[in-house]
């Protein structure tokens, strides 16, 4: 089974990623934007624009998602936004055309609450860096909201550790209990931050 984890940019999609794979025998993350920032790093920098308008991506994608599907005997969790839907069918939609089973959930929350985990997620220096997610929320948040892109999860209010045994209960997914304190929580909640940081 592949789970696809939509949402706008700091909706939550990678932490609860990296908690279904604490928490899911064998799964694995597969994250797509390893190979955008691959292919960014082949163009000088005055041509890296969105790295989903390479068709190079999104084949790229598909075909590394459908081997690790294949392949791999467990869950695999792909974090990662998906607001056209053109480019949905090219990759979620061709890897249901192969046969996969392609379950796809779409994290949701209201602007204040996205713009506060974006701060969060800022280290100290607020929005700054964010500009990108930013000028792309308003956008997000209303096309993700399509019937095009259920399954919906509303996630004001709930902590990543709900979210996930969320997608796992609609998947049909045995996960393992949460046995985490707050402490431990928080670490992990920073941990996925920190995998948002990019070097160039």
């Amino acid at each position: 089974m592949l789970l696809w984890i939509n949402g706008p940019f700091g909706g939550g999609k990678t932490a609860t990623a990296y908690e279904l794979q604490r928490r899911l025998t064998d799964s694995v993350v597969c994250d797509p934007e390893h190979v955008g920032f691959g292919l960014h790093r082949m163009l000088p920098p005055g041509l890296r624009t969105d790295f989903q308008d390479l068709a190079a991506w999104r084949q790229g994608v598909h075909e590394v998602l459908d081997l690790a599907a294949r392949e791999h005997p467990g869950p695999v969790l792909v974090p990662m936004t998906l607001t056209d839907p053109r480019y949905f069918a090219e990759t979620v939609g061709r890897l249901r055309e192969d046969g996969h089973d392609v379950r796809h959930f779409c994290l949701l929350a209201e602007r204040e609450t996205v713009v506060r985990r974006l701060r969060r997620r800022g280290f100290g220096f607020g929005l700054k860096h964010e500009k990108w997610a930013l000028d792309r929320l308003d956008d997000s948040l209303t096309r993700l909201r399509e019937a095009a892109f259920a399954t919906h999860i509303a996630t004001d209010g709930r902590s990543v550790s709900e979210v996930a045994d969320t997608i796992a209960q609609q998947a049909g997914l045995p996960i393992a209990p949460d046995t985490d304190g707050p402490v431990r929580a928080r670490w992990r909640l920073y941990r996925a931050s920190v995998r948002h940081l990019r070097a160039d």
